[in-house]
């Protein structure tokens, strides 16, 4: 059934009474504007610190005073094994299972690391198709990974753009292009959720297309975890990586994390580059040569455990243990086309939403394309305590994050909107 909205602020006063997620927002710190919280719509930038992280940073900072090296085995959380208790809370916001996620390193550098073992041209295998516009890390590691193998960009990599007048790629022009490319694909690499246009792909329906071909399959998810439903172990994706200082609220350069299903995460002879935090842990201080991958993403792991990088991520992910994915997805799908529906009665300033409307086919971000005075309509807003996303050329992009937004806060920046004078 179709969700009814109105323009009343009496309305989004009711929805927040109603909202049995409305109490989690003051987990969060919020930044001050005039002595008030703003109205902060950029978690798919950075998200929001969670008001625990000072207390275990703290308990950290007094384990190592406490323990010294011996932090590693005595610690609260042994700094040796502080990865592993993530897995469980992490599996589930990714839908895997726990041996086959880990948090490590930072999103390109995973990114890097998994193309090295899922990126094996060979036998006339050596192209890589992934959508046009993807996030600029993303079009480097690719590229350079292709010039390492020897191969030019511009024949090795497939790029699938929206077609001409159009803001989103249609699934079925993805689809077609791997099965044309055929048996000279080798990888197909995509961000799960567009970055610029918020478009939401179905993974599943790639990963299947692309198998069938023969080609591995891997998604960067930086604008999808902690966002959308994801069940990654049984659409049978390859691998994915991403950040998680954005829904995930890990804090800024936080901790990425990364997914390699079990057929291959526990397959020692796929070729990984090894490192002595990836090594069998039963094994690891007999300071032997001979790497001896553990089981699962684990393997992937380098070096020691960023542990005071991942503080904020513990908090976080016991955030999301308590609420779940599935209430945060009912509430995104309500709160953000609840936005839309606001954004929709402004006509008189010119812009167009070029993110998908149907709820299947994105996240929480609603994406606002403008003409030239974009970059002013921006500035209204944060003069007027509404923290925004600006992306070149003229995009407003809007997160109504159920974690911690409101329906107040969608009102109040479509009252402000409201007050700008008609463009000319």
């Amino acid at each position: 059934m179709q969700a009814v909205y109105d323009t009343t602020p009496e309305f989004a006063q009711t929805q927040d009474q109603l909202d049995t997620l409305f109490p989690f927002r003051e987990r969060f710190h919020f930044p001050q504007h005039n002595g008030e919280d703003v109205r902060y719509f950029c978690g798919n930038s950075l998200g929001l610190q969670p008001k625990s992280v000072e207390y275990l940073m703290n308990k950290e900072l007094r384990d190592w005073a406490r323990h010294g090296v011996e932090g590693h085995f005595r610690a609260g959380y042994p700094w040796f094994s502080y990865h592993h208790i993530f897995s469980e809370r992490l599996a589930a916001v990714v839908g895997a299972q726990k041996e086959e996620v880990v948090a490590m390193n930072a999103l390109t550098v995973n990114l890097h690391l998994l193309m090295i073992s899922f990126y094996r041209p060979a036998n006339g295998r050596y192209k890589i198709l992934m959508e046009a516009g993807a996030f600029p890390s993303d079009q480097y590691a690719v590229e350079t990974q292709v010039r390492m193998h020897g191969y030019s960009p511009d024949d090795a990599i497939i790029e699938i753009y929206p077609r001409e007048g159009a803001h989103l790629i249609e699934e079925e022009d993805i689809l077609k292009a791997i099965q044309e490319t055929g048996d000279t694909l080798a990888l197909v690499m995509i961000g799960g959720v567009n970055y610029y246009t918020g478009q939401f792909f179905d993974l599943e329906a790639i990963t299947k297309a692309t198998h069938n071909v023969g080609a591995y399959c891997g998604f960067d998810l930086a604008h999808a975890v902690g966002n959308v439903p994801l069940q990654l172990h049984n659409w049978n994706v390859d691998f994915a990586c991403w950040c998680t200082y954005k829904y995930l609220n890990s804090g800024p350069g936080g901790v990425g994390g990364a997914f390699v299903h079990e057929r291959h995460g526990n397959n020692p002879d796929m070729p990984r580059l090894a490192g002595w935090w990836g090594n069998e842990e039963s094994t690891r201080f007999k300071m032997r040569k001979g790497f001896i991958p553990q089981a699962g993403a684990a393997s992937w792991q380098m070096s020691n455990a960023p542990v005071f990088n991942m503080v904020a991520h513990n908090a976080s992910l016991d955030i999301f243990e308590k609420v779940g994915m599935a209430a945060l997805r009912a509430k995104s799908i309500h709160l953000t086309g609840y936005m839309e529906y606001l954004l929709r009665q402004i006509t008189h300033l010119k812009f167009e939403i070029i993110t998908p409307t149907s709820p299947e086919k994105r996240g929480c971000q609603l994406s606002m394309l403008f003409g030239d005075d974009g970059r002013a309509i921006f500035e209204v807003l944060t003069e007027n305590g509404v923290v925004a996303d600006w992306r070149e050329p003229n995009v407003i992009r809007i997160a109504p994050v159920p974690l911690y937004n409101t329906y107040e806060d969608c009102y109040k920046l479509y009252e402000i909107l409201m007050t700008i004078p008609a463009q000319q």
